[in-house]
């Protein structure tokens, strides 16, 4: 499922001796430590590790909101490098989604005025067929009058994944999307996700702390220090928890000695 090597097409996401370092002179932090690794279209990938292990580091860079000090980021085979902040807007606009703990839904909007607001911000008139198909599949069709002070958290977080999806992106990315919802609401939003993989043949590469998460999704990367510390495919809740605390005990190992960055 990942790569090390030459970056290959199936690769949606592709990170290549990716550094990238906060502060200068002597009074520096590095985030990601010379990071290989590639991320096959149509899986679902969840990014786990420590605190200050890189994983928000890792999905700013991936999604081009932060360039790395050196090495390479693709994304859907564009170069982010070579991008500006304009070509960067775009691509974020038109090739990414995101869904984040905080749902980031405008409040004087209703239900359908929020999902299709990333299509009127790229200029392009929504598709009646395709923006019903979108509302339906995570269960708003009745709802999209709405305002998101009339729905429940869980709901609101479909809104953002309906909106996450209209724009059909080559990868959307969550940041901890589970991380505001009681279990049976956060269960019903990962199988949502689930199914933009299956279904729709997208990607997705969510940030969790959360083992029951992780464990919706095809592989766990697990990052330490900026690099990879392991993979697991077909990950189970306990598998994914064992694996955590390993790298916590690690952690709090380096910290005791004085050691950790």
């Amino acid at each position: 499922m990942s790569r090390t090597s030459t970056p290959l097409a199936h690769d949606v996401v592709r990170f290549d001796a990716v550094r990238k370092v906060y502060g200068r002179s002597t009074n520096t932090v590095t985030a990601l430590d010379d990071l290989s690794i590639g991320l096959e279209r149509a899986t679902f990938t969840a990014v786990m590790g420590p605190s200050g292990s890189g994983k928000s580091t890792f999905l700013q860079c991936a999604a081009g909101l932060d360039r790395p000090t050196s090495g390479t980021v693709r994304l859907d085979g564009a170069d982010l490098s070579t991008l500006g902040e304009r070509a960067l807007t775009r691509l974020r606009r038109e090739r990414i989604g995101f869904v984040f703990q905080a749902f980031n839904l405008l409040p004087a909007l209703s239900v359908l005025e929020n999902v299709t607001l990333p299509l009127r911000l790229a200029g392009r008139r929504p598709k009646k067929a395709e923006v019903d198909e979108v509302i339906e599949r995570v269960g708003l069709a009745a709802r999209r009058t709405s305002r998101p002070g009339e729905l429940s958290g869980g709901q609101q977080q479909r809104v953002a994944i309906a909106r996450a999806l209209i724009t059909r992106p080559a990868v959307i990315f969550g940041d901890e999307p589970t991380g505001a919802l009681d279990s049976r609401t956060a269960r019903e939003v990962l199988v949502l996700l689930r199914e933009a993989v299956q279904g729709a043949e997208q990607t997705v590469v969510m940030v969790t702390h959360d083992p029951v998460a992780a464990a919706h999704a095809d592989r766990v990367l697990f990052l330490s220090d900026g690099r990879i510390a392991g993979a697991l495919d077909r990950p189970t809740v306990e598998a994914v928890a064992e694996r955590m605390t390993r790298l916590g005990a690690r952690a709090d190992e380096r910290v005791a000695r004085g050691d950790a960055r």
